[in-house]
């Protein structure tokens, strides 16, 4: 004898089915956009920019933009002149894609989209290949707002590509010019 079916009961089944397999998409979606990705390992960097022990990983960036580089007098070199360092401008993206930050100066500062941001004092860099602008480690000071950025005890540049002065000749007739440079580098922030 069949049973009688509740008319109730199949549109019930089918939105239970929608919703659970919206439910495994989202969540295979979600873990596609970073899940899977590996923390950072400091054995991968020069000991010299190292975080000392007690701290973690906090959040984990890339910062992709340029740099700005100006042709000046090279110091203690009368008559010489050379590109010099003028500050960085780049937007910052955590793991999954999605832009959280930016990276500006002078001085040198980490400004997250809650608007929490922290300035820095270099500790030390070492060489990251040619063409490359070094691996860094700066000690944050406070952060200023409340956010992402409160907390934040040090930062390390990794992974970097390009940013290095231009290779466009810096000549007495050129002084005063400036050039920019794209770059990439992650950015770790680390907190205690």
């Amino acid at each position: 004898m069949k049973t009688p079916t509740s008319p109730i009961v199949a549109p019930v089944a089918l939105l239970t089915s929608a919703v659970l397999l919206t439910s495994a998409a989202l969540l295979t979606a979600c873990s596609s956009m970073g899940g899977t990705s590996q923390k950072f390992d400091q054995a991968s960097v020069p000991e010299s920019v190292r975080v000392p022990a007690g701290h973690k990983v906090a959040w984990e960036t890339t910062g992709r933009g340029l740099i700005t580089y100006e042709c000046r007098d090279k110091a203690n070199a009368p008559g010489m002149v050379e590109w010099v360092f003028v500050g960085p401008q780049a937007d910052l993206w955590d793991r999954a894609g999605r832009k959280v930050g930016t990276y500006y100066g002078p001085p040198a500062t980490w400004e997250a989209m809650d608007g929490s941001k922290v300035t820095a004092t270099q500790l030390a860099v070492a060489p990251a290949g040619e063409g490359n602008l070094p691996y860094q480690l700066v000690k944050a000071n406070p952060a200023m707002g409340s956010g992402a950025m409160q907390g934040v005890t040090y930062i390390q540049r990794v992974a970097l590509k390009g940013g290095v002065a231009p290779a466009m000749a810096c000549t007495m007739a050129g002084k005063g010019q400036r050039q920019t440079v794209g770059y990439q580098a992650d950015y770790i922030f680390w907190k205690s």
